[in-house]
This record gives C-alpha cells, structure tokens and sequence, in this order.
C-alpha cells in the first residue's frame, strides 16, 4: 500500500496542506482521556484505589495547611452497576470559586511552582479521578464544601470538558450539611473490589505514617469499618516555601530566571533569586564564572636578585618628563613591590602601577597619567616575561641563559611529573609551552581551562612526536593543574544580567560555575519529616509487635532538591511469621502502594544483608523472611517518581544511599534485640535446668550426708548472677532483700500491693492509698554485689502482691 509519505515530490502540491489540515491541538484532558493508564487508571480494581488514594491525599493537605487535625471518613457503596466512592473531610473548605477548577480541571493546583514538601503539586490527582469516574459512569461528580464561618454549603456537579479541559458545570446550589466545614467529594466508576488488600494496605499504611489523623473506611463485605485512631495530636511541623538552589537548576531554566529577574547585575541576580546565596557567596560564583567567561591569567615569577634585570631601571626608561626625583621613587615604589611578590600576573602590574602612581602623586604633586602608566605596564610585563628587551642574563654576563618563560614553566613541569621523566623531556615540554604562550593574541596571558588543556597537549604532542618520547594524559593532567593553581581569577567586571539572557554560551558559564561553587545545602524548613518518635507511634498503633525501631536521617540534597529519608521497623508480636517481610514504602508520607519490583527502595531493601541482622534472606539477597514491618519514607521538595502514576521512586544514587543508612540504622536497633531475645532465652533455659537439679541436689545431698536439708533460696540468683528480690516476714515486721549478683548496678521499680496501710515504712519508698489497697513504690539504686533492704510493719495475715520491673525477666529471681 503506498503511503502519502511515499508521494511526497512527486508533484502533488497539494499534500503538505491536506496533511495540515489533520494538525490541531489537543488538551491536556484529552490526552489524559486516552491515556488514563499513565496515572493510574488503568483498570476497575486499581482505578478504585487511585480515586480513593487522590482524595484522601487531598484531604490530608487541606486540613493540615489550616493546622487541622484530621478526620477523614471513606465509603464505597454498590449503587447498580457501578460503586459510589465517598471521600469526606473536616478540612477548612474551598471557595465557591475554587471548587469546580479544584475538581474539573487538570494541572490547576497552588503547589507546582512552591518548593516544599507536599502530597500532590500538579493538580491533576482528583481531577484524573473526576475524568474516570465520568468517562466509565457517565455520571458527574458531586461535591459538597463548607468553609469555617459560612451558614450553608456549596454543593456541585460537573463534569470536565475533555476538548477544553474546563468543567462544565451540570448543577449548583446552596445546601445543608452538618459539618461546620470540609469538603465532600462523591464519584460513580465502573470499578471492583478486587484490589480490596491494596486498598486495605493504602488505609493501613496512611495511618502509619499519618499518626495524626483519624481514618475511617466503610466498604461492602466489611463487618465493622476499618478506624485508626490518632495516635498523636501533635501536627507535622508547617513547611516554608524556599527559592531554587543553585546546585539544582539547569540550562534552560537559568535562562528563564535571568529574563524574569528584576536585577541587573548577575551578583543581585544570585542573591535575589536562590536560596543560601549571600554576598561571599555571589563572589565566590562570579570568581569561577570569570574564569569561564574570561579566563585565568597565568601567573609568573618577578625577576630574582641573581638575574641583571633591574625593573627599577627598565620602569625608569618608560617614563618620560616627569621630573628625576618623583621618576625615580615611582620605579623604586614599584620594583620593590613586585620584587616582595612570588608570583604576579598582568593584572598584578597592572594594580601595582597604579598604587604606586596615585601614591606618588599624593606625595610629589606629579601627575601620572594613563599613558605612562600603560607604558610603565608594558615594559614591566615584558622584563616579567621575558618578552622585551630586558630579557635577562646569567652573573657572568652571558646571554646563555634561557627564556624567563621556559624556566618558570620548567620549574611547574618538574614538580608536576614523576622522577622518572628525563630532563630532557621536562625541558622540551617547558620550551613548547613558553612560545605557546608567547604566542597567545592578547598579551597578558589570559587563558580558559580549556584552552589551556588545548595548549598542553599541544606542546606534549610535538614533544612526543619529534622528541620520540612519552607523555601521557596522567602526566599533562598534572601539568595543567600546576599552570592553572597558579594562575589567578581576573578582576574584570562581569557582564550584566541582560548580556548573560542573550548569549547561551555565557549562560552556560554562569551555569557550571554555579555548579562548581561550594554552597550550603538548602533549608531543611521546606521539609516536614514524621520523625522517628512518630514512626514508631504509627506502627504501634498498627501493628502489633514486640519491637519497634525507627530512624530519621539528616536532610541531603539531589539535584538542588533537600530529601529526608526516614526508617522503621517493626518485629514478632502477632505479625505473620511465614512469607516475606512486610515493606512500606512512603514519598511525603503517600504510601506507594503498586509497582514495588520498579522502586529503589525495593531495590535497597533486596541488596541488603538481612542476615547479619537476624532475619531470614535465602540466597542472600532480596526481600528477608520473617514476622517483621520494614518502612521506608522519603521527604522531598520534589521526589522523582518514575512516572505520573507516583508509585516508585526513581532510582537516584543520593537517595538510594540515604534509604540504605536509615534502614541500617534501625537494623542494627533489631539486632540488639535479637541478640538480647536469644541470650535471654539460653538463660531462661539455663535457670529452667537448674530450677529442677537444685531441688534434687539438695534433697540428696541431705539424704547422702544425713543432714539437714541446705536452704537453697537464694542459690539460683547467686549462680545466675540475677538480682533477688526476697520478701522476709517475722512477725508484724516485713524486710523486702533486694540483692544485686550481677556485674553492674542495677535499679529495679518494685511496687508491692497491700491488702492493710503500712506502718514505720524506712527509705524513700512511696505509700499510695487507692481504695484500699496500699501500693508500696520503692527504686532502690543497687550497686554490684551490694544489698538494699526496706522494712514496714504490718497487721499479721496481710495479703502480699510484688511487682518488679526495670530488670529482664530472666534477670531477675524473686522469693516472695
């Protein structure tokens, strides 16, 4: 079949514009419309789960932005063939302007260009839900708001105009609704509940890394709703919208940035429009982008006492019909200056011309004008080089002596390379160099990096070739280093912000210069971590353990964006044993809940060594086995998915490194308790043998000997090294024995509950009445091998209860 490509030449003029004709433009919601998968719409089951994802989120940042605690209520109905999603909030409410943009159009949000942490930033979340509820149902979206202080909610149906991406409005009105304020959102899709354990999961972990919320989700087949309850009134910590960092833009954006500034020059551009760019650290950007946009300026030794250059001579020669005396004490003031110098460069002579003039003339009254200081400079850059006159000779009076330029550079080649270059191969590069640099157009020797990279493989390569030598790249790497640590950054003024705009290329030195300048990593007050205190109270509310660990990392920067990463854990309790690890991955406290194989840090988790953390890993790697919860959260100004849909994070070195940190520092905390866990259940095993021998042992011990049977009451703890609590009563006296036969000092609460008040209570123990029971609190501080004992007194036939704590169990015996 032939193409219209096909014919295209072949005389047909007429196919260009028929091909035109076929051009137009489409929405971002018509793309979207055929392309829902991208966001997570993919099918019935998942796209039930992203509609409930996108509202709940929606409704987390509503209620925090206005420092409200949140309740947000769930509910999925079967209404004919479809399911009715309900999303319901207590948040402070959208205007009646906002609702229908809120929810009838994409890409319409406040947070895209605010660098801070949040949930959602391109405003095409709930409104994707919107476009999939109506493009499966055909049935608009209802939405209910109320803003704090209004007497009557707002109440809508719309739609989205696909071609315009507009809403289009079917309904509105004024209505009752008992919350004060919130918002209510409800959707008809053609969904299932076949994804019911990821949603489920989605609710679940929201309420782990969202401890101060209350969650309720109401669903066909469920007995009871699922709730969480807060397990924390305290708010994430409010984030601060903070400017780019220069570490972070790139290329074209800087462009952009330049053509909006309001400043003209680049330094006020830099400190106006980034973030941790101050003064010092504006100069210290200009510096590296001069020498991009100008070049360094090679730098060279001022002539010694052994050489016969006498600068106080060659300057006096450059002067004319300014008096002997004023003359003379200019060339003096400027000869001894660079003399005290170890290196200088064209602008070094320059600056110290010009001191030395203005100074002479304050002094003599003679004036010096430009041109005899340009005069003065040109015949002192000449004796500095070597390229005039004056070039120098040895004591004897001989001119044998080489060119200035060749063994100033001589000296930096033969520091730069190994010993084992020959002289002779030092000396061939240094002379190449020096009429390289001779040669150079502008006189004062101003090179880039480049250039200068360019100049010493020149020399290199004609020494290699006509010298049959070698130099290879490590050497001239050196080399270069040597010439360009030494040459020194030009005073020049940079060009303004409106020359910058119009030349891509200084752009781009302004760019890499940027990049090249050390920086302070940007605030953290964008950031709003959960900490690692609330991590823990998440799971415990969630999960039910024995052992909870978690870790929160310090803030690190990718790409000019700060990043916090956050770990925990949770272990045993009524967690299943069988299978894999439980992992939990958040991006600003989201749970990512699909697409685990694509995440790095699923990838982290899998390239970890669970074994020497005490958890089952056959093969060694990938996810480890056992009854244990492992999370991960990243917190970023701006987390790189790997697409729209949000469910995986990308895989960037940065980041990666800091989830492997944080989920060893939480690791290491469930080591220390598997270790504890098992040492204390060989100890119990111990004291379970000996509790049985001991008895033995004493019975035939009295039976072989004939004796009376050894009181062996406080043996166990003495050959366990426990401490022991003994109750001893004589009479109406009661002596509470704690003796201490471990290694250390230990300090066990001990409560003992009394059915009578004490009486004559010695020590700092404590007697709490609580309707008529006596609670006796006593912490002694019991050093190794030490003995404590508290005595009362007591009616006979008392009724004794003793609680110990602050000690292990299988550290402690108590005889009461």
């Amino acid at each position: 079949m032939t193409s219209i490509q096909s014919t295209l030449g072949e005389g047909d003029e007429d196919i260009a514009e028929e091909l035109a004709k076929g051009q137009r433009e489409i929405s971002i919601a018509e793309f979207f419309e055929k392309n829902k998968h991208m966001l997570g719409f993919d099918s019935g089951a998942r796209g039930l789960v992203t509609a409930v994802k996108e509202a709940v989120d929606n409704a987390l940042d509503a209620t925090e932005e206005a420092e409200i605690l949140p309740d947000i209520y769930v509910e999925i109905r079967e209404v004919d063939d479809y399911l009715r999603l309900v999303v319901e909030d207590n948040g402070p409410g959208i205007t009646k302007e906002q609702v229908p943009k809120v929810f009838g159009k994409l890409l319409y949000g406040s947070r895209f260009h605010a660098r801070e942490q949040s949930r959602g930033q391109q405003g095409i979340g709930i409104s994707a839900a919107v476009l999939y509820s109506q493009l499966t149902s055909g049935k608009p979206a209802r939405i209910t708001s109320r803003t704090q202080g209004r007497p009557e909610a707002q109440y809508f149906e719309l739609i989205i105009d696909t071609d315009t991406n507009e809403p289009e409005i079917k309904a509105s009105r004024e209505t009752s609704w008992d919350r004060s304020h919130g918002t209510r959102i409800e959707l008809e899709m053609e969904a299932n509940m076949r994804a019911r354990t990821q949603l489920h999961d989605y609710i679940r972990h929201t309420a782990v890394v969202n401890p101060h919320a209350r969650l309720e989700l109401r669903e066909p087949g469920l007995d009871e709703p699922m709730k969480f309850e807060r397990a924390t009134d305290q708010l994430p910590d409010s984030t601060e919208e903070i400017r780019p960092h220069p570490h972070g833009v790139e290329l074209g954006t800087l462009r952009k940035m330049l053509t909006a500034t309001e400043s003209y020059s680049v330094s006020g551009f830099l400190q106006g429009e980034f973030t941790r760019v101050g003064k010092k650290t504006a100069d210290k950007v200009l510096d590296n982008f001069r020498d991009r946009h100008f070049g360094r300026e090679l730098s060279w030794t001022p002539p010694q006492a052994h050489e016969t250059v006498d600068l106080a001579s060659v300057i006096d020669g450059a002067v004319a019909n300014k008096g002997a005396s004023a003359t003379a004490d200019f060339a003096e003031r400027v000869a001894s200056t660079l003399a005290n110098r170890e290196r200088v460069t064209h602008h070094d002579v320059r600056a110290v011309v010009d001191t030395c003039a203005d100074e002479v003339e304050d002094e003599s009254g003679t004036r010096f004008g430009a041109t005899v200081r340009e005069n003065t400079v040109e015949a002192v850059w000449a004796a500095v080089t070597g390229t005039g006159d004056a070039e120098p000779t040895d004591d004897d009076g001989d001119d044998d002596t080489e060119p200035r330029l060749t063994t100033d550079l001589y000296t930096l080649v033969d520091d730069a390379t190994s010993k084992r270059k020959d002289d002779a191969t030092k000396r061939g590069i240094a002379e190449r160099l020096a009429r390289k640099v001779a040669a150079l157009d502008d006189g004062r020797h101003r090179l880039t990096h480049r250039a200068l990279v360019d100049l010493v493989d020149g020399a290199a390569d004609d020494t290699v070739e006509y010298d049959d030598v070698t130099f290879g790249d490590t050497a001239r790497e050196n080399v270069t280093e040597a010439i360009w640590s030494r040459a020194r950054t030009v005073p020049d003024d940079p060009p303004d912000v409106s020359a910058i705009v119009d030349d891509r290329d200084s752009a781009q030195a302004l760019l890499e210069a940027m990049r090249e300048t050390d920086i302070l990593a940007p605030p953290t007050t964008c950031l709003s971590p959960i900490s690692a205190e609330l991590i823990e109270a998440g799971l415990r509310e969630v999960f039910d353990a024995d052992f909870y660990a978690a870790a929160t990392r310090d803030a690190e920067v990718h790409a000019g964006d700060p990043f916090v990463v956050e770990a925990g854990i949770a272990y045993g309790g009524e967690l299943a044993s069988e299978g894999s690890v439980d992992l939990l991955r958040f991006a600003n406290r989201v749970p990512l809940v699909y697409q685990q194989g694509a995440c790095a840090i699923t990838g982290v988790v899998k390239g970890i060594g669970w074994r020497n953390y005490g958890l089952d890993q056959p093969g060694g790697s990938g996810i480890p086995k056992g009854p244990a919860v492992v999370m991960v959260h990243v917190a970023s100004t701006n987390v790189p998915f790997t697409s729209e849909s949000k469910d995986a994070v990308a895989n960037v070195p940065d980041i990666e490194d800091e989830v492997e940190l944080a989920i060893r520092e939480a690791a290491r905390e469930l080591k220390s308790y598997l270790n504890r866990r098992r040492s204390m259940q060989k100890r119990r095993k111990k004291q379970e043998v000996l509790g049985k021998i001991l008895p033995e042992m004493a019975d035939k011990l009295s039976e072989v000997t004939g004796r009376e049977r050894p009181n062996i009451d406080g043996a166990l703890a003495r050959i366990m090294n426990n401490v022991s609590v003994e109750r001893v009563v004589e009479g109406e006296t009661v002596t509470l024995v704690v003796e201490n036969h471990s290694s250390r000092a230990e300090a066990p609460e001990i409560t003992d509950i009394l059915s009578a008040e004490p009486g004559d209570v010695n020590g700092d123990a404590q007697v709490i009445d609580l309707d008529g029971e006596w609670f006796v609190k006593w912490s002694p501080s019991v050093p190794a091998g030490e003995t404590a004992e508290l005595r009362y007194t007591l009616p006979e036939d008392t009724d004794f209860d003793i609680d110990v704590d602050g000690i292990e169990r299988e550290k402690l015996t108590v005889n009461t």
